[in-house]
């Protein structure tokens, strides 16, 4: 078997922010230790199996929360053909000696919140740590040997404008990061934000789309190159798990809430903690992988749906269909030729209408 992709969900949080619909709840010391031990238990009968993993992701939730926890699940993937594994940390949660710990169990990549190098944006999106706080954080991390480090921005947030995004965004410059997550600012349903959405001081829609178009410029300028929607990296430093999402490989979820897409199936762990820990089995989701879904997966990059990329996958080349639709898009958000099909930045901003136009026959 090809070695695929690892995800661990870790559903635990000290708080919730505002803004946040992924499943997470406040949990003791007994239950993260529970937990640890099942997330191994899964682990470890799936490589019985004879699974192998050259990706690994510990996202969240917060899965720093879990401290030296995380050293113990490492451990099980020692004998892994790893060529990424990264962790998720919030800055507030780290406690000390923890990068230089995870270091040493084989991770070498790190992913942190910073949302925004504003203090009072950071308040209102819910985040304990000042900018200070990350900027430590991250000094540290550099410290314990990490040059993979990812620092999420989010954009759109309430009282946001330009000025304090070019805040941020000379934040991210300067702290020596390799990769940059900005992330538009999403309303979910049943979230404090949703419920007080009408008193948000939020940006309008082309304030929005202004802010976004500066983000992607200013980090080019500062040489984070663009290769996702959402995701810039100084060369070399893409997210290797990632890209496996939006490449449409195969990868394994673990965890309440976590999805999976093996062997054409798709299936996922129901939002219930307590149902993982007690032996619960992953749900089925249907089948996966068919060129639609490629299609759109691989419209999120930058390279785009491409004629090489389609033929390897699936021995022919992309539609005719799509080449024909894609004549009626105007260039300023789309371009196609003998290569491929690729949005611009401005066909990022509308990019779910777009994909939709472009697979309508497929």
């Amino acid at each position: 078997m090809e070695p695929i992709g690892l995800y661990v969900h870790f559903p635990f949080c000290a708080g919730k922010c505002p803004y946040c619909d992924f499943y997470s709840a406040a949990a003791d010391d007994a239950v993260m230790d529970a937990y640890a031990d099942a997330v191994i238990d899964r682990i470890r009968a799936r490589q019985q199996a004879g699974e192998r993993y050259d990706t690994v992701y510990f996202g969240g939730g917060t899965p720093s929360l879990l401290g030296r926890r995380l050293v113990r699940i490492a451990e099980a993937l020692r004998d892994e053909p790893i060529r990424e594994f990264t962790v998720e940390c919030n800055p507030s949660r780290v406690e000390d000696g923890l990068f230089a710990a995870l270091r040493d169990a084989g991770v070498d990549r790190i992913s942190m919140g910073l949302q925004s190098a504003v203090d009072a944006e950071r308040r209102a999106l819910g985040r304990t740590a000042d900018a200070a706080l990350v900027r430590h954080r991250v000094e540290q991390a550099q410290a314990a040997g990490f040059r993979k480090l990812s620092l999420d921005l989010m954009l759109g947030i309430p009282g946001q404008t330009a000025d304090s995004l070019q805040t941020s965004l000379d934040f991210c410059r300067d702290a020596g990061v390799t990769h940059v997550s900005a992330y538009l600012l999403k309303i979910e349903e049943g979230t404090p934000f949703y419920k007080m959405r009408d008193r948000l001081a939020l940006p309008d829609e082309d304030a929005v789309c202004e802010l976004y178009l500066r983000a992607c410029e200013a980090l080019e300028d500062s040489g984070f190159k663009q290769y996702e929607i959402s995701n810039f990296a100084k060369p070399g430093f893409e997210s290797l798990h990632n890209l496996k999402y939006w490449d449409d490989r195969p990868y394994v979820g673990i965890g309440p809430a976590a999805h999976s897409f093996v062997g054409g199936k798709r299936f996922f762990y129901p939002r219930d903690t307590q149902a993982f820990l007690s032996g619960a089995f992953p749900v089925p989701d249907g089948d996966g992988g068919d060129f639609a879904e490629y299609a759109m997966l691989r419209l999120r990059l930058s390279e785009g749906l491409t004629e090489q990329g389609t033929r390897e996958r699936f021995g022919f080349s992309v539609p005719q269909p799509v080449y024909r639709r894609a004549e009626h898009i105007p260039p300023r958000y789309l371009s196609a030729d003998a290569d491929g099909v690729r949005l611009t930045r401005e066909g990022f901003l509308v990019s779910n209408a777009i994909i939709a136009e472009l697979l309508a026959d497929v």
